[in-house]
Order: structure tokens, then sequence, then C-alpha cells
């Protein structure tokens, strides 16, 4: 504050000096208007008469930057800045702003701390915003009408939107354009476009304001599609159509006879498969039965039916019971002719007749 104080005094007492003095001097040239585009640079120039002392610029009244004769240019601020000419006319300071904003706009002064002795002019800070059509194609049949819409958003001021077709301007009767305002001062507008095309074509929607250079501009592509060209293009994809069809008929039968193949024979080969495997059970199962039949043979040896033992050879016969001899009438046999004599030892042969009581033997002979 004390700082600013200073800063604004010091012209004062100067001036006054200066004119107690008799010192006296001009402006020769002031400042012109200027119009730029958000965050680019504006320049103004003043140029004063020989003898100067002081030049104070001021921005919407407040001073921005002080240049004294004797010392050179007082910055405040690094968005503003000078340059100085000096000619055998006079001096010229050119005042510098840097990043320009929207609340930079308004009148900027060049003033030499005497009466009636400043110059000034307005700054107008603008700012471009962005410009869409919704549809970058359009297809659009014979004898239909169609809206086209072209949309300016964040725009300052509010953009002046025109149409060209083929390179020509469109009459201005053929689409309306609404003008809002938006966020932050800014502006928006929407232009709408009748059109019944008879051919296809290239709109164009043009944005313009004052800072742009050229305007901004988008594009849309409009096709005309007549309806003996529709005609031929329904029977076109008509025969496209079937012949995708029956190209894909084809795969899928053939994927479909392919993957029958497969199955078929996976299944003989399950079979024949399965069947394989039980044969080889039942040959498992035949050697094992074979080979415990072998081990219990070893194992017990086989029975002799026409083994006799040694011990039956000599053996007696045992006494039977048999039947008494019938009784002859013509021959009797007196109790002292009858005789016991011993059997007379025979061969050993093989005995036909059961014992009544024979002891059960079973000899075993391991072959």
């Amino acid at each position: 504050m004390e700082r600013f104080q200073k800063f604004i005094l010091l012209p004062l007492i100067l001036t006054a000096s200066l004119t107690g003095l008799g010192f006296c001097y001009s402006i020769i040239n002031g400042p012109t208007n200027a119009t730029v585009l958000a965050g680019s640079e504006a320049r103004f120039n003043c140029t004063v008469s020989v003898g100067w002392v002081i030049l104070i610029w001021l921005s919407n009244g407040n001073p921005v930057l002080t240049v004294i004769n004797s010392q050179g240019a007082v910055e405040t601020s690094d968005r503003y800045t000078s340059q100085n000419y000096t000619s055998s006319d006079g001096f010229t300071s050119e005042l510098i702003i840097h990043n320009t904003q929207l609340s930079d706009s308004g009148k900027i002064e060049c003033s030499t701390q005497q009466p009636s002795e400043s110059s000034f002019a307005f700054l107008s800070v603008q700012v471009n915003g962005s410009l869409f059509i919704k549809n970058s194609t359009l297809t659009v049949k014979e004898n239909k009408t169609v809206e086209i819409v072209c949309e300016a958003l964040g725009w300052a001021p509010a953009p002046d939107i025109t149409w060209m077709t083929n390179d020509s301007f469109i009459d201005k009767s053929r689409y309306v354009t609404q003008q809002s305002q938006g966020s932050n001062d800014l502006h928006n507008a929407l232009s709408i476009l009748t059109l019944t095309p008879m051919d296809t074509e290239i709109l164009t929607c043009l944005a313009d304001i004052e800072a742009l250079p050229n305007p901004q501009n988008a594009t849309v592509t409009v096709i005309f599609v007549s309806s003996a060209i529709e005609n031929d293009y329904s029977e076109d994809s008509r025969s496209t159509w079937v012949i995708v069809l029956a190209v894909v008929l084809s795969v899928v039968g053939v994927i479909l006879l392919i993957v029958i193949i497969v199955v078929v024979v996976r299944c003989c080969c399950l079979k024949k498969k399965g069947s394989t495997y039980q044969n080889e059970i039942r040959k498992v199962s035949s050697e094992k039965k074979k080979d415990g039949n072998l081990e219990n043979r070893q194992r017990h040896g086989s029975e002799n039916q026409g083994y006799i033992p040694e011990e039956l050879w000599n053996i007696e016969p045992i006494p039977r019971i048999t039947s008494l001899p019938p009784m002859s009438s013509k021959f009797t046999v007196p109790a002292a002719d009858l005789h016991t004599s011993s059997a007379p030892k025979v061969r050993p042969q093989r005995r036909t007749d059961y014992l009544i009581s024979p002891k059960k033997i079973r000899n075993v002979t391991l072959v």
C-alpha cells in the first residue's frame, strides 16, 4: 500500500514541479483500439513530444506501468511490460499486455500527468469457443427434407453463424440461429438449416468473431439417394444377402458333416476298445483259472484209482455170511467126516468182492 501511494505521489510531485518551472510537453499520437483473442498479447503505443518527463499507463483506471525519462520503465507486474523507441520527433512507449483475459477488456489510457494531456483506447478480449455438427454424414432420400443442426459453445461474444454449400453462401432465410448466455460470461449459439437436397453436397457451418483471422468451420456431407438408386441398392443388397446366406449354410453343412464323422469314428473306437478290453479280461480270467488248477494239481497230486495197498495182498479172506446149501435126500454126511482144512496159499489177486465193513484207506500218489 505504501509503495502504491509513492507510485501515485511521485508523478504528482513531478508534475507540479515541472509546471512551476514552465516545462510543457504533449501527446503526439495516442493508443488505438485493439481486439485480441484470450491468451494472446495486446499492444498499445503512445508517442509524446520532446521534453517529456513521465508517462503513465492505466487499465480501466488503474495504473499498470510508469515510464520515467530519467530512469526508464517501472514495471509492477509480469503481465504488463513495455518497449521504448526514441526519435527526433519524440518518445514512443509501447505497452504490452501478456496472456490477455476477459477481465482485461475495457479502457487503456496513456497519461503525461498534465491537464488535458491523456489519450485512451479500448481493448476487446474475445474467446474462441467450439463448433460442431452432430452428424458428420447424412443420407437423404429423394423429396425428403432434413434439418441440420450446428452448435457453437463457449464463445465471447456470441459468434455470427453462416452456412455454405459447395463454396456458395446459403440464403439466411433457410436457417435460424438462436443465441443464449452461457457460464463465465460466455455465449452459446444454435443454428438449424432446413434443406431439401437434390444432389449429394457438402455443407459448411461457419462461426466468426472479430478477433479470428478466419472463421471456424464444421462440415457435413449430405448423401442424396434417388428412388432408382435405392431400388438398385435394394436388389444388390438382396443378392448380397442371398450369397452370404448360401456361403454360411455351406460352411455350416461342412462343419456338421465333419462333426458327424468325428462322432461316428469316436463311437467305433470306443466300441472296439471296449470289446478288446472284455476279451483281455476273459483271457486273464482263463489264465488265472488254469494257473489255479495247475497249482492245485501240483499241491495235491492226482488220485490213482487202481492202486492196492501191499498189506491187503496176503490177508486171509474174512468170513462172510453165506446161505446154507440145500438139504439133500440122497446123501448125508456124518459129523465125524466134517473137518476143517487150512486154506491154501494163493497168488495175490485183486479182490472183486466187497468186505462187510472195510476200512477206508485213501492213498495219494504225487506225480
